[in-house]
């Protein structure tokens, strides 16, 4: 993208394995006039970058990139920048009319034709720079997954992981630069898994096996979680999220969190949907990043020690709040002062003193208010008879 009228400064380049030869003759000639040249150091070795070349680097920064405005400036990529490239993190810097992009063919793009499976079918994970753990609400019986991976070692990595999570049957294609000289696959299933000397770059194809994949539904198994015993009830928790709505790229504040059940089944249920979860014990903090970790979801699941309302000053805005303790007339009037209109507010509550609290708050804000009363079967002498949990008490309202 750019302006016809305005030379941009820099150009994106998409770099197979095959080096300068799969290049077009746009990308040569940026290449040729460029003065400085940034990738990788297997990029710059393709390209034989020599003097003009400049390395990332580590950790990832795009600095250097901005610092060179105004001169003609390359930055090379695998395959395609915007996906899983260093094109999205540098159009957060940059203007329309600065740049200009050559994709080539992406990794997943050379996968899928090798292995005759439909992009639009197939899903899609950059794990060269992220947790396995990020596959896990995608796996289930038959679901097709292309992944790119760390290096060498981590295809057998990635293999203990899936028979770990109950996917050993799964049949994994590991593939070393493709699209090069030097491509190879390796075809075996995760748990017999035995490839060996294998060399970065490297991808994997999955196709899943096993029955132990994560419902789409709200309202997951208790024992999934980590927790000290302070966590929202599968039954009331499906009900709790049904109310709060979830929905693609929004946030949520979730107050009181516990375990962080809510904020993980958060973001679950919706595309990119983050969480800042507050918690007034310290011990606590731990499960709540624990249980985010465990579901690939420690990138947006954000744990904070505090007791609102105090802990909320400076905090980004949220979409939605979820008051699952600590509730307080304080934290209620709060809330409704800095919250934007439109902000939706859950509120639970077991106790008689909450249950008065959000009587008194339906009366003041309006809103809809409900209780829950569940009973499960439960061993009565040598019979069975209904065992009641305490009822729980929501209020929900939008700002």
């Amino acid at each position: 993208m750019s302006d016809p009228f305005v030379a941009p400064w820099l150009t994106l380049i998409g770099l197979g394995e095959d080096g300068p030869a799969g290049l077009s003759d746009a990308s040569r000639k940026a290449l040729a006039e460029a003065d400085v040249i940034f990738g990788g150091p297997r990029h710059l070795d393709l390209i034989e970058a020599g003097a003009k070349g400049r390395a990332w680097p580590i950790p990832f920064s795009i600095d250097p990139v901005l610092a060179e405005r105004g001169r003609r400036v390359v930055v090379l990529a695998s395959g395609d920048p915007f996906w899983h490239g260093a094109g999205g993190s540098l159009m957060r810097a940059v203007q329309p009319q600065d740049w200009t992009s050559h994709p080539a063919s992406s990794v997943f793009s050379l996968l899928a034709n090798r292995m005759g499976w439909k992009l639009e079918e197939t899903l899609t994970q950059g794990l060269h720079a992220a947790p396995f753990e990020r596959l896990r609400p995608l796996l289930a019986q038959n679901t097709q997954i292309l992944c790119t991976l760390r290096d060498g070692a981590a295809p057998a990595e990635l293999a203990t992981w899936l028979t770990q999570q109950g996917f050993g049957a799964s049949r994994l294609t590991i593939a070393q630069a493709l699209g090069g000289p030097r491509e190879r696959l390796f075809e075996t299933s995760a748990q017999g898994f035995d490839a060996q000397d294998i060399a970065a770059p490297v991808a994997a194809a999955i196709h899943c096996r096993g029955d132990n994949g994560l419902s789409q539904a709200s309202g997951l198994a208790d024992d999934l979680f980590q927790s000290d015993g302070q966590i929202t009830k599968r039954p009331i928790r499906a009900l709790t999220l049904s109310t709060l709505a979830p929905r693609a790229g929004e946030v949520l504040w979730d107050i009181g969190g516990g375990s962080g059940s809510i904020s993980v089944e958060w973001g679950l249920a919706a595309r990119g949907a983050c969480a800042l979860t507050f918690e007034a014990r310290v011990d606590r903090l731990g499960n709540i990043n624990a249980n985010a970790a465990r579901f690939g979801l420690s990138h947006r699941i954000t744990a904070q020690l505090g007791k609102a309302p105090d802990c909320l000053a400076g905090q980004p805005l949220p979409d939605c709040v979820f008051i699952g303790g600590g509730g307080s007339q304080a934290l209620l009037d709060h809330l409704w002062q800095i919250l934007p209109p439109g902000t939706r507010i859950v509120a639970n509550g077991v106790t008689l003193e909450t249950e008065t609290l959000l009587m008194q708050a339906q009366a003041q804000y309006g809103g809809h208010l409900m209780k829950v009363e569940i009973a499960e079967v439960a061993p009565l002498g040598t019979m069975r008879g209904w065992d009641r949990a305490r009822p729980v008490i929501q209020w929900s309202v939008t700002r």
